[in-house]
């Protein structure tokens, strides 16, 4: 799926998302927001925020960027930001596969239900590794295959249609952070159905070799 048609397949479903996948994808996504242990006045960018439905569980002192590609999304998003008096929350219009951010600007990036919605996930986790600074941490809350042949066929077998509808379920947490400096800190399955994984990485780029065989 290119760019454009992700962005109108999730323009469209802006309107209904809170009371349909949101509403089932919010325990978990509020589990891994509150699980952050933020410290003050760190900088984090939430990857593909959609709606803002996470935008209110940060702490107030912190710093979030929240971006989406998709206008009808982020218009959400905003109205949201107004409700909930969050002065310390900015939103931009972006490709998550090509950011405008320089490098190093972030001490978490988030990314809830994203991986397997990009046409390249390889782009994805490269610009959020890039973006993040060293030592800091990549937090990913998504579907990853398990490995299960049984399993992964019927995956297989269902990703065409699924990527119609805006992501894939065939991808392997092995091949996402195959490549990458990226280590797993702590890895866990929450709601719904236990059937999503929430993944820690801590992002070992410039840090010394006894420092990456550490985590």
């Amino acid at each position: 799926m290119n760019l454009q048609t992700l962005e109108r397949v999730y323009t469209n479903y802006a309107s209904v998302y809170d009371q349909t996948f949101g509403r089932v994808f919010h325990q978990s996504r509020e589990s891994a927001v509150r699980r952050l242990q933020v410290s003050p006045r760190e900088r984090i960018l939430e990857v593909g925020v959609g709606t803002g439905m996470s935008l209110p569980l940060y702490p107030r002192d912190c710093e979030v960027v929240g971006i989406d590609l998709s206008l009808g999304m982020l218009r959400k998003a905003q109205k949201r930001i107004e409700d909930h008096k969050l002065d310390n929350v900015t939103l931009q219009r972006m490709d998550a596969g090509d950011m405008d951010f320089q490098d190093n600007s972030f001490d978490i990036v988030m990314a809830a239900y994203v991986v397997t919605a990009v046409p390249d996930y390889r782009k994805l986790v490269s610009e959020m590794t890039r973006v993040c600074r060293p030592g800091g941490r990549i937090v990913m809350l998504n579907h990853f295959s398990n490995g299960n042949k049984f399993i992964a066929t019927l995956e297989k077998m269902i990703s065409p249609m699924c990527m119609h509808m805006g992501f894939r379920t065939d991808l392997s947490l092995h091949h996402v952070l195959e490549g990458t400096s990226l280590l797993v800190a702590r890895e866990e399955k929450v709601n719904p159905f236990r059937f999503w994984h929430l993944v820690e990485c801590v992002n070992t780029k410039n840090a010394h070799p006894a420092f990456q065989g550490s985590v």
